[in-house]
């Protein structure tokens, strides 16, 4: 069954991406994927994935981020290649609420065969403001292997950039 987010968010996709039932590609648990046809290599297609939860507990979004890594390696090894704050005066976040963007490799096998496949994960976290301890947070995953990434990161940033809260307009 296809996830659900728990805050209507919007976004623009860029060209080249489509929009995939979540049940047909294999992410039952997520609320949103796009599939990037162009990219398919050795049976694999660039994916951008968007799920989220509600959170009530005190987890800063680095530790939800870390969160994410056993999850991976059920999977195969992962590696974290880089992760960063946004949403701080040196970092501006996508909305006016902190986040954490975490650069990931899992070595995996696809149809029997070894595959890398590095992973771009942005958490943002958005605060209840009638119910400050409640707070949704919001994954956006890029997928790729190593030789689809340079051709798919930017429209990744792409669609970072339009990302907000359904009530809340473009800036």
């Amino acid at each position: 069954m296809t996830g659900t987010l728990p805050i209507k968010i919007s976004f623009s996709l860029p060209d080249g991406w489509q929009a995939a039932p979540p049940d047909e590609v294999g992410a039952p648990d997520v609320a949103f994927v796009a599939l990037h046809p162009a990219s398919i290599d050795g049976g694999f297609t660039a994916n951008i994935t968007v799920s989220g939860k509600m959170r009530n507990d005190g987890a800063t979004m680095s530790q939800i981020a870390d969160e994410s890594v056993p999850r991976m390696e059920q999977a195969g090894a992962v590696r974290i290649v880089k992760k960063s704050d946004v949403g701080t005066p040196d970092i501006p976040g996508l909305t006016d609420s902190p986040g954490v963007v975490q650069n990931l490799v899992l070595s995996t096998t696809l149809r029997g065969e070894p595959v890398e496949l590095c992973q771009s994960q942005v958490y943002l976290g958005m605060e209840d403001v009638k119910n400050p301890a409640q707070r949704a947070v919001i994954e956006l995953v890029l997928t790729a292997k190593p030789n689809q990434l340079d051709h798919v990161v930017g429209d990744f940033q792409t669609f970072l950039r339009t990302v907000r809260p359904a009530d809340k307009p473009p800036a």
